[in-house]
């Protein structure tokens, strides 16, 4: 018995994939982020090369311990992205989901860590424009203009990167379902109780039809997981880039002393 699809199921008609068209385009994006983020550190070295007392001294009043929290939270995360692709490559869609999920819940820790240093700086008068930090010296000023300005970008970008995984997120935990009606001669009807753990229910001809049932149903499910492996690879690299600039951020920022 043939277990491919029928010819006239409707499902991915006119999808075009191509995953390495995909993941070059990605690349190429991700060189437009590198570029921005160069070019942010690039005035930063210029103004530490002329404030170089002034911004060893500004970074004394971070705390590079929650810096480094922050650090250790984003590299986990990055853990298991690559966990998440791992599992999904090898057809787990449960495993995909948790260490997603456990993604996802490290980028909010993270900015919820970020969150707190900012209030507190802000409490202190620490932010640009204050009376406190205007009476500072310029390379203070500048020091923390910069701070708030690179970290305030980076968080945005966490911001979108929270977003693709949530999107990716749903994708993938939503289970695929596929319900096939086959011609029965009148007063003939066949219940499929379960197939791989979910409940099927469909009106079919014999045990041969409900055997074609289970094949389509698992081949959807299989190409449902293909089908997002280029979308979780690309979000996977952008998460990546997130925390490859934190790693720059880091020491540039907390530990220049």
């Amino acid at each position: 018995m043939s277990t491919t699809l029928p010819a006239h199921l409707p499902a991915h008609e006119g999808e075009h994939r191509d995953p390495l068209g995909a993941k070059m385009g990605m690349w190429l994006f991700l060189l437009t982020e590198l570029i921005l983020f160069g070019g942010a550190f690039l005035l930063y070295a210029a103004y530490r090369a002329r404030f170089a007392a002034d911004f060893h001294y500004a970074s004394t009043l971070l705390n590079p311990l929650i810096g480094g929290v922050n650090t250790l939270v984003l590299l986990t995360s990055s853990l298991t992205m690559v966990l998440s692709i791992a599992a999904l490559e090898r057809g787990l869609r449960r495993p995909a989901v948790l260490f997603l999920g456990a993604t996802i819940g490290l980028g909010l820790t993270f900015l919820v860590v970020k969150a707190c240093e900012w209030s507190g700086k802000i409490g202190h008068g620490l932010f640009p424009g204050s009376t406190e930090l205007v009476e500072r010296t310029a390379g203070e000023n500048i020091f923390f203009g910069l701070y708030y300005g690179m970290t305030g970008l980076h968080a945005l970008h966490v911001v979108i990167g929270l977003g693709l995984l949530i999107w990716m997120f749903a994708l993938i935990a939503r289970r695929p379902r596929v319900r096939v009606t086959l011609p029965a001669p009148a007063g003939e009807s066949v219940r499929l109780a379960t197939a791989g753990g979910r409940a099927l229910w469909s009106d079919a001809v014999g045990a041969e039809a409900a055997a074609i049932e289970v094949s389509v149903v698992y081949e959807r499910h299989d190409e449902l997981l293909a089908g997002n492996l280029p979308r979780l690879d690309n979000t996977g690299l952008y998460w990546h880039l997130v925390d490859i600039i934190w790693i720059f951020l880091f020491p540039l920022l907390y530990l220049i002393t």
